[in-house]
């Protein structure tokens, strides 16, 4: 029976890091788009939004850690991301103009396969890519892919294979 608890508390930790995943970039985003500050960002998802009922949407309970280290990582760390992200994107197509949600999600993940070596990267660019289908059509999720995918083999050659 001890084997049947291992992977529901192993499915639970996971869908709480999806959720602090999604709420991480809903947050960038809204940086992003209102210029919010990180502390009201954290106040108001932390106190509305993980774990509660909002415009009808329940929202998963998250992991507050792992929410805050993502959304702060990302911020501490944009001006060295931009650039790897913009690399990774086909020519002619910076990051800037990219939707502000997919920057959001991009910074999100190129963060986590850079710093979080605890979460193996192909599952750091497929949780991602669902993040991002929640968002936006397929087109747009396949260049999340590509450039997480990208990213991944930069930082993390030995789970990826380089090339």
């Amino acid at each position: 029976m001890a084997d049947t608890k291992k992977p529901a508390t192993a499915e639970k930790k996971a869908n709480r890091r999806g959720a602090a995943r999604l709420a991480a970039v809903q947050a960038l985003y809204q940086m992003d788009i209102a210029g919010a500050g990180i502390n009201d960002i954290f106040a108001e998802f932390e106190s509305h939004w993980l774990g509660n009922e909002v415009e009808g949407d329940t929202y998963l309970p998250a992991e507050a850690a792992f929410f805050r280290d993502v959304v702060s990582g990302v911020v501490r760390d944009q001006k060295k991301l931009d650039p790897l992200i913009d690399e990774a994107l086909s020519k002619g197509w910076p990051l800037k103009r990219i939707e502000a949600i997919l920057r959001a999600v991009l910074r999100a993940g190129a963060y986590e396969l850079q710093h979080r070596k605890d979460v193996p990267g192909r599952v750091v660019v497929s949780e991602y890519v669902d993040v991002a289908n929640a968002f936006v059509d397929r087109e747009e999720t396949g260049m999340v892919n590509a450039v997480l995918d990208q990213i991944g083999r930069l930082f993390r050659g030995d789970e990826f294979g380089r090339g």
